[in-house]
């Protein structure tokens, strides 16, 4: 089969596309014939070894894995002996490492549920990370509540834009911030309101919000203090990637120690796990209509060192899709 391998750290001039041998499928697994997967930052970060914090998951000098990507969508194509859940020709979608390819094998119990008929495969790829990150951030980090005020600061980007959507479902009143070009994009999804960074700022607002979602990680902690209920919740799912060592981490470190003594709720250090049951709150919500996947571009298989040069440039609104 066809798939992404790299063999080194560096830029995406690493990504080769090779014939590999096919997965095998124990008596757990599901073989999947993979039709569209997505880019996130996770795969530039691993692609280039930084932060360098990373290399203990990623590999000290060169990388652990060989596999590149995360998320899939596509069709069963053959399952174990001890599969219950799925069938050949089931569309399905999840995360496992190896998306770039032809095909990858899937353990039952792990990330794998069925495709909701609505979506497109290129829009079911481009769900699992980006919005079990936000699902997450929102629900079980910051305990989001219906009538809420709820602000996402980088609601444009690929968490942010189902940050946006997934508040909605739990029916809160949301802030999306983002630049000029991608307002409409956001009231388009949902916001209540939309904040340009580049003509208001967001933190010397007369607004005050019961939960902050910080994905883009441009301001400072005692900046967004500022609009923040005294009993509020500040949750960190981003950052600048400035710092070579520890890369958006770096923004987390500064908020933990500038927050002490808050008397708001401040998350740090967030790190999404990709969870069954959190792909099966997703699939629900894509069911209901109450979210629907943004897809910036499509790259066909061969172009992946491009899909992931382009979003690394950080240009990029949503999700970013590869076509297998």
């Amino acid at each position: 089969m066809r798939a992404i391998v790299q063999h080194a750290f560096g830029t995406p001039d690493v990504l080769e596309l090779k014939d590999i041998e096919q997965p095998a499928v124990a008596d757990n697994d599901v073989l999947v014939r993979v039709r569209a997967a997505a880019v996130n930052p996770l795969d530039w970060h691993y692609m280039r070894g930084k932060p360098y914090v990373g290399r203990i998951e990623f590999g000290l000098l060169k990388p652990k894995g060989e596999a590149m990507g995360v998320d899939f969508a596509g069709t069963v194509e053959s399952v174990g002996r001890n599969v219950r859940q799925f069938q050949p020709g089931d569309e399905v979608f999840g995360g496992q490492t190896g998306a770039f390819a032809e095909y990858v094998s899937v353990p039952e119990d792990r990330a794998v549920v069925l495709k909701p008929a609505r979506l497109t495969f290129e829009e079911a790829a481009a769900v699992p990370v980006a919005a079990v990150t936000a699902l997450q951030a929102l629900r079980d980090q910051g305990h989001i509540q219906p009538g809420q005020q709820v602000l996402i600061n980088g609601a444009s980007g690929g968490v942010g834009t189902f940050a946006v959507q997934i508040a909605k479902s739990f029916g809160a009143e949301v802030t999306g911030v983002c630049s000029t070009r991608n307002v409409e994009l956001v009231r388009e999804i949902g916001a209540d309101r939309v904040i340009d960074y580049t003509k208001e700022d967001f933190t010397r607002s007369e607004q005050r919000y019961d939960l902050i979602l910080d994905i883009a990680g441009s301001r400072s902690w005692s900046e967004c203090r500022r609009v923040l209920k005294p009993q509020a919740t500040f949750v960190v799912a981003g950052g600048t990637n400035t710092n070579r060592w520890i890369g958006p981490l770096a923004h987390s470190v500064a908020v933990r120690f500038a927050s002490v003594g808050a008397s708001q709720t401040v998350v740090t250090l967030f790190l999404a796990k990709l969870r069954k049951a959190d792909l099966v709150a997703m699939q629900e919500l894509l069911e209901a209509g109450k979210v629907t996947p943004v897809i910036d571009r499509t790259f066909a298989l061969s172009e992946t060192p491009e899909a992931v040069r382009y979003l690394e440039e950080g240009h990029a609104r949503a999700k970013v899709v590869i076509t297998v």
